[in-house]
C-alpha cells in the first residue's frame, strides 16, 4: 500500500538524519550525546517504533490472508543475510561493540515469531501492551550475553545497535493489531487512501526500497564525511 510505503519512507528519512548526526560525532565534527541525551534516545525510539510498527502492519498485509511460505523464506533469508553482513562489517570497525543483535537481526526473529500471532486479534493488543510494560523491568538472570537478545537485563550491552525482543516485539504486535483493526473496518485498502497519499512519489519510493537504503546510506555518509576528516 502507498500509505505504508510512505510511512516507511518517513522512517527511512528520519533514520538517515539520525545516522548523519551520529557520523558527525564519530569523525569529531560534533559532540552530540547519543547515549544519555533524552532528545537523541527519544529520537531513536521514535524511528524504531515507526519501523517496527510497520513490520507488524506489513506482516498482516503480506500473510494475513494465508501463509505464503516461499515469500516468507525468501524475505527472511534476504534480511538475515544483510544482518550477518552488518555484523561482519562492524566487527573490525567497533570490536566488542559490533552489532550482533541490531534492527535487522530483530526483524528476522520478530517476523518469524509474528507468524504465530496472525490468527489472534485483541490478544495482540493485550500482549503488545504487556510487552511494553514488561520492558520497564529487569533481572540479573538476563545479564549474561547469550540472553541479552531477549531484553530485561540490568544494563545496556556494549554494542552500536541493540533492539531486544522485549519490549520491541510489543510494538510489532501493536502494528499487527492496528492492521487487523483497520482491515475489519475496510480502511486498509488502496481505494480508501487520501488523494495526496496516492500522489506522493519520493517517500513511498524510499519506503519500497528501505532495505537497500538501510544497507547503503551509512557507507556513503561515512565515506563522504571521511574525506573531510
Amino acid at each position: 500500500m502507498q500509505s505504508v510505503d510512505l510511512l516507511r519512507g518517513v522512517a527511512i528519512a528520519l533514520m538517515v538524519v539520525y545516522h548523519f548526526c551520529y557520523d558527525l560525532v564519530y569523525y569529531g565534527f560534533a559532540g552530540f550525546d547519543f547515549y544519555d541525551s533524552p532528545f537523541w534516545t527519544s529520537f531513536r525510539s521514535l524511528i524504531l517504533g515507526l519501523f517496527l510498527g510497520l513490520v507488524g502492519v506489513s506482516l498482516w498485509l503480506a500473510q494475513g490472508r494465508g501463509l505464503k511460505w516461499r515469500k516468507v523464506v525468501r524475505r527472511t533469508a534476504l534480511i538475515a543475510a544483510n544482518a550477518a553482513l552488518i555484523s561482519a562489517v562492524t566487527w573490525p570497525l567497533f570490536g566488542q561493540r559490533f552489532i550482533w543483535f541490531g534492527v535487522l537481526h530483530f526483524i528476522v526473529v520478530a517476523s518469524l515469531l509474528g507468524l504465530l500471532f496472525l490468527r489472534f486479534y485483541r490478544l495482540n493488543l493485550a500482549l503488545g501492551a504487556g510487552l511494553l510494560v514488561l520492558g520497564q523491568y529487569s533481572h540479573p538472570a538476563f545479564d549474561p550475553r547469550p540472553w541479552n537478545w531477549i531484553g530485561l537485563m540490568t544494563h545496556k550491552p556494549a554494542t552500536e545497535d541493540y533492539v531486544p525482543l522485549v519490549p520491541w516485539f510489543g510494538v510489532v504486535l501493536l502494528g499487527l493489531f492496528a492492521a487487523q483493526w483497520l482491515t475489519r473496518r475496510g480502511r486498509l485498502a488502496a481505494d480508501r487512501e487520501p488523494a495526496w497519499v496516492r500522489r506522493a512519489r519520493l517517500l513511498p519510493l524510499a519506503g519500497r526500497h528501505s532495505l537497500l537504503i538501510y544497507m547503503l546510506h551509512q557507507p556513503l555518509l561515512m565515506g563522504v564525511l571521511g574525506l573531510f576528516a
